[in-house]
């Protein structure tokens, strides 16, 4: 017996053997007949084929920018006590996926952020209505009753104990989000 040769399954190394050789006439291999380098494919086969399944099972998001969501739900949970309890970095998390530079701040009936859309957003009307839709995502409560180029407009709750937010152009390159809550 040559000592390069390994043993290996019978059904595995056979089926190898016939890949590496197509035009020989017998591809049944005697367990000992498995070469070393039949192993080696065999082996960097499994290892191909486990690599990708363990590739497929993590899903590739095509956007992975932050999420608005948590930060709006805490400005808007705030509106019936008053926003004096909010930060300024409370809203960092709205404006995130739309531009980097938010300055926000709170008073006792509303809660304002400004910033300059970055690229990414496009144009201050392309990222107002992508504000606007992901307000509608977040909050799928709300009324959404004024949507315009100038001017995006929902609210939530009864006329007596209303939230309202409005999202809108401040100037040529900005845009200002506003909670305000009776």
């Amino acid at each position: 017996m040559n000592r390069d040769r390994k043993a290996c399954p019978p059904a595995k190394c056979s089926k190898v053997h016939a890949a590496l050789h197509p035009d020989a006439k017998e591809t049944q291999m005697h367990p000992t007949q498995c070469t070393g380098r039949t192993r080696f494919l065999l082996e960097i086969a499994v290892l191909t084929a486990v690599a990708a399944a363990t590739t497929m099972s993590t899903p590739a998001r095509a956007d992975d920018a932050p999420s608005p969501c948590a930060a709006l739900k805490r400005i808007v949970a705030a509106a019936p006590n008053g926003f004096s309890q909010l930060t300024p970095d409370d809203g960092q998390g709205m404006a995130q996926p739309y531009g980097s530079d938010a300055k926000c701040s709170a008073s006792k009936g509303s809660y304002e952020c400004m910033w300059t859309p970055s690229g990414g957003a496009g144009s201050s009307t392309t990222a107002l209505q992508a504000v606007a839709a992901d307000i509608a995502s977040c909050l799928p409560d709300a009324t959404h009753d004024v949507n315009s180029p100038a001017r995006q407009h929902f609210y939530l709750g009864p006329r007596n104990a209303r939230t309202q937010i409005t999202a809108m152009p401040a100037g040529a390159a900005k845009l200002k989000l506003v909670v305000s809550g009776k």
